[in-house]
């Protein structure tokens, strides 16, 4: 399962969006993982999201797998609209 998010943080994704991002999803058992120009990283991994450096503007893609991959995705679509992260592309 796959969705697409445009950041549209002024910051982009700095560590008070990524940990809340992180926190959501830490609980689920599904592999979550974020795209951004052409890296992959665990969504689950607070130095990795960092590390992808996402700019204000950018879309990112959020895939999930597993047996609560459509749950956790419905939470990240909600922490990320919510929290003034991002909107659903």
């Amino acid at each position: 399962m796959k969705k697409s998010y445009k950041i549209t943080l002024q910051e982009g994704l700095h560590a008070r969006p990524t940990t809340l991002l992180v926190t959501a999803v830490t609980p689920f058992e599904s592999e979550v993982s974020m795209t951004y120009k052409e890296k992959t990283v665990n969504l689950k991994s607070i130095m990795g999201v960092m590390a992808l450096g996402v700019s204000p503007g950018s879309v990112v893609e959020i895939s999930a797998e597993g047996p609560d991959a459509e749950e956790l995705m419905n939470k990240v679509t909600e922490v990320i609209i919510s929290n003034g992260i991002g909107e659903e592309c």
